[in-house]
């Protein structure tokens, strides 16, 4: 008579989630070192110092640029784990490899402020967002497979539209990696469109369901 080995006990969400949000949140403030570790130098008067200051406005605009799309990476990463209810291997690693990612994203920040004159200064904070969004949405797929095995029985209703938001998430990031080489940081505009096309996506989606449910067939 053969006996299965015991099955492993899944890992905490709680520590997983604790972990990764300790994470984005170092990232975070690592962004500000950027600005704090450029002497402004000799000033002797208000108009100096505003001058300046006026001559970071590349190293601000970045800065504000990786903090808001960083936050935008935070909360996917919490809608997510509101659906998760317990974390296997795979999804633990997918994790680690999106936050390695994320810890990335201070020091490409730093290239795009300090040498946006290079094409290699200027893309790989683009494409260190991507990488990031990508590994994200793969997190939620992995969690979302074989009828949503990691999932809360509430969040398995809602797998399509959690996935629909990731998706364009990460198309919106590969778009900004194409683009800003070539047009700056305007590239990152691309992001706006993530809330918007992602509504349109979902409510489409929500009629068609709707549809097929009144429909003849279905109700037969």
């Amino acid at each position: 008579m053969s006996t299965s080995p015991p099955r492993r006990a899944p890992f905490s969400t709680a520590r997983v989630e604790a972990y990764t949000d300790g994470v984005f949140a170092i990232a975070a403030t690592l962004l500000v070192l950027d600005l704090t570790t450029r002497a402004i130098g000799e000033v002797g008067s208000d108009a100096e110092m505003w001058a300046a200051l006026g001559g970071m406005w590349e190293n601000f605009m970045a800065f504000v640029i990786s903090f808001g799309l960083l936050s935008m990476l935070w909360v996917i990463h919490l809608q997510q784990f509101r659906g998760i209810e317990r974390v296997d291997g795979g999804l633990l690693w997918l994790n680690n490899i999106r936050l390695l990612w994320i810890v990335l994203i201070p020091f490409t920040t730093s290239l795009v402020s300090e040498y946006s004159q290079y094409f290699a200064g200027r893309m790989l904070l683009p494409i260190n967002f991507f990488f990031a969004a990508l590994f994200g949405y793969l997190s939620w797929v992995w969690a979302a497979s074989r009828g949503g095995h990691l999932l809360t029985e509430e969040a398995k209703g809602d797998i399509a539209e959690q996935s629909i938001g990731g998706l364009v998430a990460t198309i919106c990031g590969a778009v900004a990696a194409l683009v800003s080489p070539l047009v700056g940081s305007w590239g990152f505009l691309a992001y706006v469109f993530n809330g918007p096309v992602t509504a349109v996506l979902v409510r489409r989606r929500a009629r068609r369901v709707s549809a097929g449910a009144d429909s003849p067939a279905a109700s037969a």
